[in-house]
């Protein structure tokens, strides 16, 4: 079995020993659109759209090795009127700082301010494969990255001498640039998206938000006091740091039915995103409870065995870390979200149909009405 029981009353008692600095009093309901491009492509317009006129928050694009955020999110804010454009993530190998500076800049413009910048160093794999940039002290080359993009976007010459960038570069004919276009914000808001426990900390020090993934409320804590850790560092608190959660969405009334579709997400990430030795998301699964099941999904996964693969993922596992179920229980779930410090939900609607996955939308701001958790 994946030895739950122990580490889930511990797990809870680090839960109930922390609070949120800034208590939450609303969440707000984002959107994630995941991986462009892969079929997807009109259905995923539709839900912006419709969470747009729902009051959605934020859409939220990835990117791997296939489509790029920052063009899907500039066809979907065209098409959009409100809602933010988040990019989740941006990969920091895949860009320079100034040239993810750049992008930013020009997306908040064309949005009239709208964007936000979620960044991360994705994955060996990734980085050395097929953006051949080394995977070597991503802390330090996170924190460097984010300095330039900081003094980029505040219209600064852009002078950095630091260990992984150099700008302009010694001995030759570059000279400190300065940004020539204006950003609609004074700050565009930076998230990171971090898995690993210094990581974790980083974030609280540098950005304005953390992108989480596989959020437990019976977890939490440690990571929250670890963001916490951060922000003391350099004399901030909690209050308007944005804990945003990604959420898979299944509405239904069966819960073991509702939990059917998330495992072939869940399975894709603890097994397959990454080798056997480096798996960022197999080694969270191991730290919040699972590590036999952990080694088990990836195994299978790795052997090209995906069903048996998603079925290898406990639904404890999954009931913690997504919302499914009826209306009530999903109300539930977002309050106990709520009270554990999150203060931005990114849906990830998954049902067979559009029809489903936007009625999922629909619900999920019912729920939240319910919850008590409404702006």
């Amino acid at each position: 079995m994946h030895g739950w029981k122990a580490p889930r009353d511990a797990l809870r008692n680090w839960s109930t020993s922390y609070s949120p600095v800034a208590k939450v009093t609303f969440v707000k309901l984002g959107l994630n659109l995941g991986y462009w491009g892969m079929g997807n492509d009109q259905d995923n317009l539709a839900l912006a759209r419709e969470a747009d006129q729902l009051g959605y928050d934020c859409a939220w694009a990835a990117e791997a090795y296939g489509s790029d955020t920052a063009t899907v999110l500039a066809w979907v804010g065209a098409q959009t009127e409100r809602i933010g454009l988040g990019s989740a993530i941006m990969q920091i190998p895949a860009r320079s700082p100034a040239m993810a500076a750049m992008t930013a800049a020009t997306l908040d413009s064309l949005s009239g301010g709208r964007f936000r910048l979620g960044l991360g160093v994705s994955g060996p794999q990734v980085s050395e494969g097929w953006h051949g940039v080394r995977f070597d002290k991503p802390l330090a080359r996170t924190r460097e990255y984010v300095d330039i993009i900081n003094l980029a976007l505040a219209r600064k010459r852009v002078r950095y001498a630091g260990e992984h960038y150099q700008l302009p570069l010694p001995d030759g004919p570059g000279k400190a640039l300065q940004l020539t276009v204006h950003p609609v914000r004074d700050h565009i808001p930076i998230y990171l998206a971090s898995v690993g426990p210094k990581n974790l900390e980083l974030t609280g020090e540098i950005a304005d938000g953390w992108l989480a993934i596989f959020y437990s409320t019976e977890f939490a804590a440690e990571q929250l006091a670890l963001i916490e850790a951060g922000r003391k560092k350099v004399g901030k608190t909690m209050a308007g740091f944005d804990i945003a959660a990604t959420m898979p969405l299944v509405v239904g009334d069966d819960v073991q039915l509702a939990a059917d579709p998330v495992r072939a997400y869940a399975s894709l990430y603890v097994g397959g995103m990454g080798s056997r030795d480096v798996n960022f998301y197999n080694q969270l699964a191991g730290r919040m409870g699972y590590p036999d099941a952990a080694a088990e999904i990836q195994s299978k996964y790795m052997s090209r065995e995906y069903e048996a693969a998603a079925a290898a993922v406990p639904f404890e596992f999954i009931d913690s870390t997504a919302l499914i179920g009826p209306r009530a229980r999903i109300a539930e779930r977002l309050a106990a979200f709520a009270e554990s410090g999150v203060t931005s939900l990114n849906l990830m609607p998954l049902a067979p149909t559009l029809e489903e996955r936007l009625t999922g939308l629909r619900t999920a701001v019912q729920a939240l009405q319910d919850s008590g958790f409404a702006e």
